[in-house]
């Protein structure tokens, strides 16, 4: 039986192997998965709720294995992993506080013997194709509601987090989902598209811009319910009135946490001209402080990258950005093996010729723009295929909100960046994708709307 074999990005090493999945298995799964989720959504809400209770309660009690696990498969530093962790119980309380009430029933018409409702049904069979930087937070956003909602499950994991999508399927599993309910597939590109080709009710994939656009073909023909969450190009305007330092500290966290592997981590600044020096100046040693080092110490901010191909997609951005007259502040190379280590890299005085300031570097990489004034930066904000988040920093909040609604964008921030709340909807705008998760809209994205029109009898009192 073909297998998988998994690496630690930072050492090169064997963490582990798994059998993969093959075009048969997918189809036996997706059968399973049919047969059973009928049963699951008949049950008691209260008991599903119940099963995702257990779930969030096994998270806690092992989360320390957890989080080894993680970081040695994708090279995420341990602290970061542990945060991924915590940060995933408060979306999950919300999905378990506000389920109920999101997919109850709507009464909005009551007249004369006539009733109408809007009811919220379950979509049926769910598959997700999960990504690998935050495997619990993007697989979770996605696995939770749609079980609480009534619907079965078919979760691929990336082949460069299936240990930690196997633990998330395990820990399901021992909290009471079926098994048939919750069924993990195991494998790379050709797994994908075998579960493509199952019958499926609603189709959900975080990944890159390429991917989905070749799921949304295979799937057009079949009208089958679709959600992208894709990749970002996430601007951030820094304006004349705003704290140098204060902005600069937060937005080199913002661009290089995670070793900047985040479709919404920072990726181009923008400073007005009378607080450019200064920004910079601060940007470039906050940087220049981060540890890169050994993935499980405690204090290694850099971690390895998870990919291998993505340090050529580094190197070419730098090299362009260097040949069209960028200035190297810090960084802007491999580092020494074993393993997939980038240094973390600033660049000023970039501009939109350069690739950098163009396509996803999705890496510890990151170039600072001089602009004029809030019309440039806004111009220069919207100049780009993407539309995933983008942020302003400035003392002033109504500055701010007109400027961000001029912004295409799904999420925007206001002196804050790279952040994501369990109340607010996930969404993109362009090439970052279509549809969303979190909030109560993300709750109702694994329903389907159905029309109840009820008369009541002529003689009924």
């Amino acid at each position: 039986m073909p297998t998988l074999t998994i690496h630690n990005p930072a050492t090169g090493a064997v963490v582990g192997e798994r059998a993969t999945d093959d075009a048969a298995s997918v189809a036996r799964k997706a059968q399973a998965a049919r047969a059973a989720q009928p049963a699951w959504a008949a049950m008691p809400l209260r008991e599903r709720l119940a099963a995702i209770e257990r779930f969030r309660a096994a998270l806690v009690a092992q989360a320390d294995t957890l989080a080894v696990t993680l970081t040695a498969e994708v090279g995420k530093p341990i602290t970061q992993s542990r945060n991924e962790l915590s940060g995933l119980l408060p979306r999950i309380d919300f999905f378990l506080a506000q389920t109920e009430r999101a997919i109850a029933d709507e009464a909005v018409f009551d007249d004369a013997g006539m009733r109408e409702r809007i009811g919220h049904v379950p979509l049926g069979v769910v598959a997700n194709i999960s990504a690998w930087n935050y495997p619990y937070f993007v697989g979770c956003n996605v696995i939770v509601p749609a079980l609480l909602a009534g619907n079965a499950v078919l979760y691929k994991p990336s082949e460069f987090a299936t240990l930690s999508g196997m633990h998330i399927t395990r820990l399901l599993h021992e909290a009471g989902v079926p098994r048939e309910v919750m069924q993990p597939l195991v494998g790379a590109g050709e797994v994908g598209a075998a579960l493509l080709a199952q019958r499926i009710d609603g189709l959900f994939f975080t990944g890159s811009h390429a991917t989905g656009v070749r799921i949304a073909q295979a799937l057009a023909p079949r009208l089958v319910k679709l959600q992208l969450e894709l990749g970002g190009k996430d601007p951030t305007y820094v304006r004349a009135d705003a704290d140098a330092k204060a902005a600069a500290e937060s937005l080199a966290d913002g661009a290089m946490y995670n070793t900047g592997q985040s479709c919404c981590s920072v990726e181009r600044i923008y400073v007005h001209e009378s607080l450019h020096d200064a920004f910079v100046e601060h940007f470039a040693a906050t940087v220049r402080g981060f540890k890169v080092g050994d993935p499980m110490a405690p204090d290694t901010y850099i971690g390895a990258i998870t990919r291998a191909p993505q340090l050529a997609v580094l190197d070419a951005q730098v090299a362009d950005a260097k040949a069209r007259g960028a200035r190297l502040l810090t960084g802007g190379r491999r580092l020494p093996g074993p393993g997939n280590w980038y240094a973390p890299t600033v660049f000023a005085q970039v501009d939109h010729t350069m690739e950098l300031m163009r396509e996803e570097s999705f890496g510890p990489i990151i170039g600072i723009q001089k602009v004029r004034g809030d019309d440039e930066a806004v111009a220069l904000m919207n100049d780009t295929r993407y539309g995933l988040t983008a942020g302003v920093y400035t003392r002033d909040e109504a500055r701010a909100r007109e400027l961000l609604a001029r912004v295409n964008a799904g999420s925007v921030y206001w002196n804050c960046c790279d952040r994501v709340s369990p109340r607010l909807p996930w969404s993109g705008v362009g090439d970052s994708g279509i549809g969303l998760t979190l909030s109560t809209h993300g709750i109702r994205a694994f329903t389907r709307t159905k029309a109840w029109h009820l008369r009541l009898p002529p003689d009924a009192a």
